[in-house]
């Protein structure tokens, strides 16, 4: 399996601001038992403001005006439209109701989940886009050391991607602006760079980059178990968890894959490194490190979501996370790490799209830190 994830430790730089918004705050609970969701999308209806809650539930929106209302959605729950009171803009607490899930739909495939993804495979030219388009995505990836921010960058890049008849070989994405946080503590001597970060909704597209996974040779890596169905958009679900059935010299991942009953096109892929063999998650994860540093890793996991609209599934969202330990020598504890990125598609086009050349395309071997800041230095 191609490396399409990979980060970077190296040396600290400087310091840059944030701009001015209206900051819109609160946390996603489910109503029956008060636990935090993570991973709700969290928009502004009629506009291209969306986030995504973390693992706490929280959430935080920078707008330029206080909405009147945000909509919620999450894998499972009623989506929901919460009015936004004019007293505050922060503290919100929001309240998801779970959805029943007709069971009895679903039983036909129970006892060969495999010939479920392979038809979901077959059917993938008439699920998908058929012409080109253009995408407008918001990117962000962070850093932290323990509790505490080492950098956060974030910017707004268009994504090309051909039809889905193709591969992604023309497939590019091109930084339109962005701009960087770093900390200001001393101690920050260690960064992590995630490198190829934008370009992930191109290399990790499962239902476009076969090779990624989905392609005969790599699925015969894995076997194939139905779990219970679930709801996506109010649309429902059919579940086929994957885990590794033999040994190779690379690793392999454990996940899920979300296959819309009606369509049968794919809407979500859960992935998750195995992490049994440290020596082969660290070849897929790390670039290289500085000297004296003992690399540890505990998790490298994706989320990949798609949206259906009119007839067609879009690409709609990407997440990866990033978690590992550094050992110091002549230091008595290991220090813990971890780097985000995510990309939310917030608009697209098909009329009159023109591909992104490469020489304005973002590399995968390139890091979103170094081209904000070489960005930023040239348009002053």
């Amino acid at each position: 399996m191609k490396k399409v994830m990979v980060i970077l430790l190296m040396a600290m730089l400087c310091l840059s601001a944030w701009g001015q918004k209206i900051v819109l705050s609160g946390t996603v609970v489910n109503e029956r038992n008060g636990n935090k969701i993570s991973l709700a999308v969290v928009s502004v209806p009629h506009t291209n403001v969306t986030v995504v809650t973390n693992d706490d539930g929280f959430f935080t929106l920078k707008v330029d005006e206080a909405p009147h209302s945000i909509v919620v959605s999450h894998l499972g729950f009623e989506s929901k439209e919460v009015p936004v009171p004019n007293t505050s803009t922060d503290g919100l607490e929001i309240r998801l109701k779970q959805t029943s899930i007709p069971l009895k739909e679903v039983v036909v495939w129970t006892e060969n989940p495999r010939a479920l993804v392979s038809l979901a495979i077959e059917k993938i030219p008439s699920n998908y886009s058929k012409t080109p388009m253009l995408y407008n995505c918001f990117y962000r990836e962070t850093a932290m050391k323990r509790q505490h921010f080492i950098y956060v960058a974030e910017g707004v890049v268009d994504m090309y991607k051909t039809d889905y008849k193709k591969g992604n070989g023309r497939d590019r994405v091109a930084i339109m602006k962005g701009r960087r946080l770093l900390s200001p503590k001393q101690g920050d001597t260690l960064a992590l760079k995630v490198m190829g970060g934008p370009v992930q909704p191109i290399e990790l597209d499962i239902a476009k980059n076969r090779e990624f996974l989905l392609n005969e040779a790599e699925l015969s890596n894995y076997r194939f178990e139905m779990e219970a169905p679930d709801m996506i958009n109010n649309r429902l679900q059919y579940v086929v968890s994957i885990s590794p059935n033999k040994q190779l010299p690379y690793a392999l991942y454990y996940g899920k894959l979300y296959i819309d009953h009606e369509n049968l096109a794919f809407t979500r892929a859960e992935l998750s490194l195995d992490m049994s063999d440290k020596y082969k998650a660290t070849d897929l994860m790390l670039i290289r490190k500085p000297a004296g540093v003992s690399f540890k890793p505990k998790e490298l996991s994706c989320l990949i979501e798609y949206r259906y609209e009119q007839g067609v599934t879009h690409i709609s969202y990407i997440r990866n996370t990033f978690r590992f330990n550094c050992d110091w020598k002549r230091r008595l504890f290991s220090t813990s790490y971890a780097a985000f990125c995510e990309m939310v598609v917030t608009d697209k086009h098909s009329d009159n799209v023109q591909p992104i050349s490469g020489r304005d395309s973002f590399d995968s071997r390139d890091s979103f830190y170094d081209k904000v800041d070489y960005k930023m230095k040239n348009e002053k």
